[in-house]
């Protein structure tokens, strides 16, 4: 009988490097840089690939066996949630708008993210670098999923979530955050790490995972809040890759380090504009409020972020251009950005509102130098012509920013009277921006954003109209064509909370009287 041989048993730092650098190989038949081709044409000069570092060292047997627990406990708290018709212990109807705009807005944005890891992967030359990037692809995918399966409980209910993808690739703000991410995906690799990895989820994601979780908590949707807090932990993950990626890139060579600085420059910006829509969120559309959104700027930003680029310093790297015009600008968006949705509520599938006096005083106490200075008129004006019968809808299409594809609302810094507008010319024809550093990133690379698809000019000339369609016949209402193309349920989706179905339905199932012209 043989003797039973025992196999040693690797440790933690040996079997990570079997399961990822051990999975590798030279190619024979094809030169590696024709079975790699993305990986120089940006002009990164990688030397040593095995400096890669993974700090989690996370195996892909192990990856399942970690997920499958949150999955568990995930699932029973959304299928609990249900069960108990959580959707009626919200502190208010009008929280849910916040999802709609979650769903429609943030949610693809977790597959878009699914698509562009699995494609970076495949282009590193590096093991380590294309095992972590395929595991980030499968984390944003389970979180497309999971967001997309808990916020779906609110579909049987509410209104304004029914197309949610159909609307990503149609309606005209979610042209902002579908832009940001079709920009980095048509980057090079490196780019994409960057833009993402790094601008994104290092420096920018904790302003929308955290704030807003907790917000959804403070207002009785535990379900929002389980799925938030299972994404976390994961988001952890993607941070460190983030900012090993960083590392990396500066540490390989000194050629690296001015290709990364003008990364960081455009989608620190990039990642802040599409931040307008969360920052709007966070001020406007949870009735009860955990901080502000200046205040969650202060603390994931400027402390975190700050601390961040000084110690990237030593690498030769500054804090972003546009680093001062964020920081002043976490006054003024939120209220910018929800002036101009309450204005064009009819064309958005979500309600809008004026704040109750009770909110406004809020505001004032947490932006004491520019909401009753340049805000609560505006508010109380739009207030008294509602109530008087003048409920305005603005028909008219906004100039767009050609980068960032915001509608041109932003006021210039110091000065949050005035609209800032720049312009490039280019190949005979102008092109229109929301800041200088739009311009600059446009001015950069032309020939990526002439190609932008522009909502407004799309519709402009026609081609957001359904099949059919013949917009020179008799009362012809290109609004409601373009409404229907959206496929949204006029009444329903769209226009003010006050009088909605939504409100009706709710106070309906509290049993609770429908009081007009106020808000809990």
């Amino acid at each position: 009988m043989d003797t039973r041989v025992a196999s040693k048993k690797l440790g933690l730092k040996e079997r990570y490097a079997a399961m990822t650098r051990g999975l590798g190989w030279e190619t024979s038949y094809q030169p590696m840089d024709k079975v790699f081709p993305y990986d120089k044409y940006e002009g990164i000069k990688i030397h040593d690939w095995d400096k890669w570092q993974d700090p989690f060292r996370l195996t892909m047997d192990a990856y399942w066996k970690y997920q499958g627990e949150k999955e568990k406990k995930l699932y029973a708290v959304i299928e609990a949630f249900a069960q108990n018709n959580g959707q009626l212990g919200v502190a208010d109807a009008r929280y849910v708008n916040a999802l709609k705009l979650f769903i429609q807005g943030v949610t693809p944005l977790e597959y878009y993210a699914h698509r562009g890891f699995a494609h970076v992967g495949r282009q590193f030359t590096g093991e380590g670098a294309r095992v972590a990037a395929q595991m980030q692809s499968i984390d944003e995918l389970r979180h497309y999923q999971t967001e997309t399966h808990a916020i779906s409980h609110y579909n049987k209910y509410f209104n304004g979530m029914h197309h949610s993808n159909h609307w990503f690739d149609r309606v005209w703000y979610l042209s902002v955050p579908k832009s940001f991410f079709e920009d980095a995906c048509t980057g090079g690799p490196f780019e994409f790490l960057t833009a993402v990895s790094f601008s994104f989820e290092y420096v920018l994601t904790n302003l929308l995972f955290v704030p807003f979780m907790s917000g959804a908590a403070h207002n009785g949707d535990m379900s929002t809040v389980t799925f938030g807090f299972s994404a976390q932990s994961d988001e952890s993950r993607h941070m460190t890759l983030g900012i090993e990626c960083i590392k990396f890139l500066l540490e390989q060579d000194p050629d690296n380090v001015p290709i990364v600085q003008r990364w960081i420059d455009k989608w620190f910006w990039r990642g802040y504009r599409l931040l307008t829509l969360v920052a709007m969120m966070q001020d406007y559309m949870l009735p009860k409020r955990v901080m502000s959104w200046k205040e969650a700027w202060e603390m994931y930003a400027e402390e975190n972020g700050g601390a961040l680029f000084k110690d990237l310093a030593r690498y030769g790297i500054r804090e972003p251009a546009g680093w001062k015009q964020a920081c002043e600008g976490k006054d003024h968006i939120s209220h910018q950005a929800w002036n101009t949705f309450y204005n064009y509520s009819a064309a958005a599938p979500f309600h809008t509102w004026i704040p109750s006096d009770e909110e406004m005083a809020w505001l004032s106490e947490k932006y004491p130098e520019t909401f009753d200075k340049y805000y609560r008129p505006r508010f109380e004006y739009f207030r008294e012509q509602q109530q008087a019968g003048n409920r305005y809808y603005n028909k008219t299409l906004p100039m767009l920013c050609t980068t960032c594809q915001i509608p041109m609302l932003f006021t210039e810094e110091g000065d949050p009277s005035k609209i800032c507008y720049r312009d490039s010319d280019y190949k005979a024809y102008k092109y229109h921006f929301c800041s200088d550093h739009c311009k600059s990133i446009f001015d950069h690379e032309p020939e990526k954003y002439v190609q932008s698809w522009l909502p407004v000019h799309q519709i402009y000339q026609g081609h957001c109209f359904p099949e059919g369609t013949d917009p020179t016949a008799e009362g012809f209402d290109p609004l409601m064509a373009v409404l229907k193309y959206y496929e949204m349920e006029v009444g329903r989706d769209n226009f003010d909370f006050e009088g909605s179905e939504d409100q009706k339905n709710f106070a309906a199932w509290k049993g609770e009287p429908l009081v007009q012209g106020e808000q809990k």
